[in-house]
């Protein structure tokens, strides 16, 4: 008789000791451990977070968990937080007095929209993907009340934590229901600017890498360069520049595809620009389906796969950079399928944007 398997989901709760120091400092910035973590990015290995000294703003410095849940956060929980409240806070400044979500996993969107009222904006940005969307760390630009909480703990959706910049009191005795969930405020409102000291970091053996954080000069599509012969409509220009400024927060290769309110697919972290183009359909027809979308292209396209791709799955057009070798063929071949072309730099300008990301 075969031997019951132990039950090893306790490895995912049991909270691994860190001896970290109380302060790190690099150049002349100062970081403070705020929060010991469960353990990093697998069981077993030693994490903690730790706050930038005098970072104020729209950042995760200042943080409040308000409810730790069963386990507490996790190292990917705050990872996916700022991913995800960086996206917020680029859309609410694009899109002022609009209602903004979006849905993060393992530190990449799954779902974004933009919205009037909390629940409509909450559902759209679900729907875009609701199998992606599971175990999400859901990000929001305005409060959440009762009726959203109501939605955010239901066990089906096993959302992993709500992050907001502030909860009802309903609200709150709502999401208290569900013991398992994290719920955190933001310090800063999301209309607010990011203040630190701009400098992304990432650890090689034996070194540091470091540079500027990138922001993209992609606010409106008025200025931008239009290469194909069709000339976009007002609605596909508007999408061009949501899901350009998706793009920038989604893992390369990325290919963003939806409309100018909804995010309806996202392929990410792909080795060629046609798997990504081809994972971001695919996604989108467990929502809302790729027709009539506009695609987000982060770097160039080495061929006329993808604008094929996307005129046989019914987009209507594509923003990218220019930069390939076979930038004529794959503007040639668009102007075949009708479809339209936006690249992103301005009209009398030499270099395109490209919006890499690989974190």
């Amino acid at each position: 008789m075969d031997k019951p398997l132990k039950d090893s989901r306790q490895q995912y709760s049991a909270k691994v000791k860190e001896d970290f120091p109380d302060s790190l400092i690099f150049g002349r910035t100062e970081f403070v451990k705020k929060i010991p973590m469960r353990y990093g990015e697998n069981p077993g290995q030693p994490a903690a977070f730790y706050e930038e000294k005098g970072a104020s703003g729209s950042t995760l410095a200042g943080l409040e968990v308000i409810q730790e849940g069963t386990k507490g956060l996790s190292y990917i929980n705050v990872a996916d937080m700022d991913l995800g409240q960086r996206l917020v806070r680029k859309l609410t400044s694009l899109y002022s007095g609009r209602k903004v979500c979006v849905l993060i996993k393992h530190e990449m969107p799954s779902g974004v929209a933009l919205g009037r009222g909390e629940v409509e904006t909450f559902e759209k940005a679900w729907k875009s993907d609701p199998l992606s969307n599971f175990g999400s760390v859901d990000v929001f630009n305005f409060a959440v009340n009762a009726e959203l909480a109501a939605l955010l703990v239901e066990s089906i959706r096993n959302v992993e934590v709500v992050f907001a910049p502030g909860y009802s009191p309903e609200a709150m005795a709502v999401l208290a229901g569900r013991k398992v969930l994290r719920v955190v405020r933001m310090a800063g409102s999301p209309d607010e600017p990011l203040l630190d000291n701009g400098l992304e970091f990432k650890r090689v053996a034996g070194g540091l890498l470091l540079q500027k954080r990138f922001e993209s000069r992609i606010t409106s599509a008025e200025e931008l360069e239009v290469v194909s012969r069709r000339q976009p409509s007002a609605e596909e220009r508007a999408a061009a520049v949501f899901n350009w400024n998706v793009a920038c927060f989604t893992r390369s290769n990325a290919v963003v595809i939806g409309t100018s309110d909804k995010v309806h697919g996202i392929g990410s972290g792909q080795r060629s620009r046609i798997d990504a183009a081809e994972c971001a359909i695919r996604f989108s027809r467990r929502g809302y389906g790729p027709e009539g979308c506009f695609l987000a292209s982060d770097a160039f396209m080495p061929f006329p796969d993808v604008v094929e791709l996307t005129a046989r799955n019914g987009l209507t057009g594509v923003i990218y950079p220019l930069g390939s070798i076979r930038d004529q063929e794959v503007i040639a071949r668009a102007d075949e399928l009708g479809l339209a072309l936006i690249v992103t730099r301005k009209v009398g300008e030499t270099d395109c944007e490209r919006c890499f990301l690989h974190r």
